[in-house]
């Protein structure tokens, strides 16, 4: 009977009632004192008092909330503190639910960092699209294998840079639009979906272009090279979500984000299925494992030439912003557990939301440092 939506569980399932003949009891001076015992680990990270709050629509059963009530726990008790009197339980949260305050936090920073990262990579878009024209236009013919690499590493750039760009805007779409009709949330889930593997994608790709300017400089030419690199990194991503968009359209939907009181949730169009979400960590974790082991083998060969004066700090910054465009601080995500989730969502909800940015930084120093009679010319 006293049952929600979510099946959510109660401690022990045991539910108290406590009523006055003469009527209904609610804003009391002095809290009505309840006491659960129990012989399990709890504290306020994962169990709370709550109470029973009938469904005001028809056909709604009702729901749990904890207005008006106040939780302490005592060893091996909870003790439920309420103004008012009703059906009252423990409701044991799920591990790793975030307050209202943290979620409404983590969210103003990812719409502050995703437009930031948007409008930086549109705008390192254009300054690559002039570079790359300058470039072609003053340009002597080279067989050389090194300059065959270089001149496609601007276009692999420009790749990442539109992939983030589609991620960033999607993601900024994924929660307006939960408001509307279903379909058009399936869309936008759909979308958000196919940018994420692309962005992935052409971060291996970057890993992969990256491991050849360092290793194989000699004898290297590959024919379309970069169409090749773009079958891979946007036609198989966006091939498999439009055929599970097909064949499996409920894959994606209207995604609830539950908070750890009460039932105020954030609520954005993303996957509704554990196997495809699941399906999507192993391929985004396949990725970042290949583009670590490269980021080892660059700081390796860095580490070879530090003793030159002068040269390791920039070096180092170089793995840095080589750190961002392969993407690695997404590996955060295989992070969560223990005391480490809260200040993990916050450094992986901030770098990577500002991933872009970052990008766009390191591209524009990249560039300064390139340029005829910078003094240098290896970074690029």
């Amino acid at each position: 009977l006293l049952q929600d939506a979510r099946n959510s569980s109660v401690l022990n399932n045991d539910v108290v009632g406590a009523f006055l003949q003469s009527g209904r009891v609610a804003g009391l001076s002095r809290p009505v004192k309840i006491q659960f015992w129990h012989d399990t680990v709890l504290d306020a990270s994962n169990a709370t008092c709550v109470f029973w709050k009938p469904g005001a629509g028809a056909g709604s059963t009702g729901s749990w909330s904890r207005e008006g009530c106040e939780t302490t726990h005592g060893e091996g008790t909870v003790i439920c503190h309420c103004d008012h009197l009703t059906y009252f339980a423990v409701l044991l949260l799920p591990a790793g639910a975030l307050t209202p305050a943290q979620l409404a936090s983590l969210t103003h920073i990812t719409t502050v960092g995703c437009s930031l990262s948007a409008a930086a990579t549109l705008c390192t878009l254009l300054l690559c699209c002039f570079s790359r024209a300058g470039t072609h236009r003053h340009a002597l013919p080279s067989p050389s294998c090194r300059r065959w690499l270089r001149d496609n590493t601007t276009g692999i750039h420009m790749h990442l840079l539109a992939a983030l760009l589609l991620l960033n805007c999607s993601f900024l779409l994924s929660a307006p639009l939960a408001a509307g009709a279903e379909g058009l949330c399936q869309a936008t889930a759909a979308l958000l979906h196919a940018s994420l593997l692309c962005a992935l994608a052409w971060m291996a790709a970057e890993a992969f272009h990256l491991l050849l300017l360092l290793v194989k400089v000699y004898n290297i030419y590959i024919q379309c090279y970069l169409l090749k690199l773009s079958l891979f990194a946007w036609g198989l991503p966006v091939l498999a979500v439009a055929a599970v968009f097909v064949f499996k359209r409920d894959t994606y939907g209207y995604h609830a984000i539950s908070t750890s009181e009460g039932y105020g949730n954030t609520t954005m169009c993303w996957l509704t299925s554990s196997p495809a979400h699941y399906a999507t960590l192993c391929y985004a974790g396949l990725i970042l494992l290949f583009n670590t082991l490269v980021l080892g083998r660059v700081a390796v060969i860095l580490r070879r030439i530090r003793k030159q004066k002068g040269q390791a700090s920039k070096d180092w910054a170089t793995v840095l912003g080589l750190t961002c465009l392969l993407g690695t601080t997404w590996g955060l995500a295989f992070f969560r557990f223990g005391v480490f989730l809260v200040p993990q969502i916050y450094l992986f909800t901030i770098l990577n939301s500002l991933q872009g940015l970052f990008v766009c930084l390191w591209y524009v120093t990249v560039h300064c440092r390139s340029k005829p009679g910078s003094g240098s010319n290896t970074s690029r």
